[in-house]
């Protein structure tokens, strides 16, 4: 049987490693709120949002922490043209196969499936090991909010770093 991963202290290693300040933890002051799916899952429209600092080939990669941009990524693009950077993982293994962190082509294949109904037009991502929970708060988090209002998600997947 395999060992959790204890990402809580990895994380931890990986800031003093990298003299960083210890990582502070987001707490939030209220429970997030919640909305019920209400129609089945092949009804769905989906929008993949990650942290994983996944970008198409000739955008602007990520580069710095605290970094609160976004970029769209089309949901057809070929994975063959998209790239991950990221100060705060070892990415070796999201560039061997970015699904790990990325996972689009699942997702196609879950819509393929009849299993999911569609994918919004874009994929947002952002780059994760942002420090100023205000930024994500009052910047990035209602970007990625208005993006999904506007392609009209009915369902977010959120995919960590």
């Amino acid at each position: 049987m395999s060992e959790p991963v204890r990402y809580i202290e990895r994380i931890g290693q990986l800031y003093q490693s990298l003299g960083y300040p210890a990582y502070r933890w987001a707490v939030g002051e209220s429970p997030p709120p919640w909305t019920a799916v209400t129609k089945p899952l092949s009804e769905c429209r989906l929008m993949l949002i990650a942290s994983g600092g996944i970008y198409l080939a000739g955008q602007v990669a990520f580069h710095y922490k605290d970094d609160t941009s976004y970029r769209a990524i089309p949901t057809d693009a070929p994975m063959a043209t998209l790239r991950a950077t990221h100060f705060a993982y070892d990415t070796a293994n999201a560039r061997r196969d970015l699904n790990c962190i990325f996972p689009l082509e699942t997702l196609r294949r879950l819509v393929a499936e009849g299993f999911l109904g569609e994918l919004t037009a874009h994929a947002y991502t952002f780059m994760g090991g942002i420090y100023s929970t205000r930024r994500v708060s009052t910047e990035l988090a209602p970007a990625l909010v208005a993006r999904a209002r506007e392609e009209k998600a009915d369902l977010a997947l959120l995919v960590p770093a």
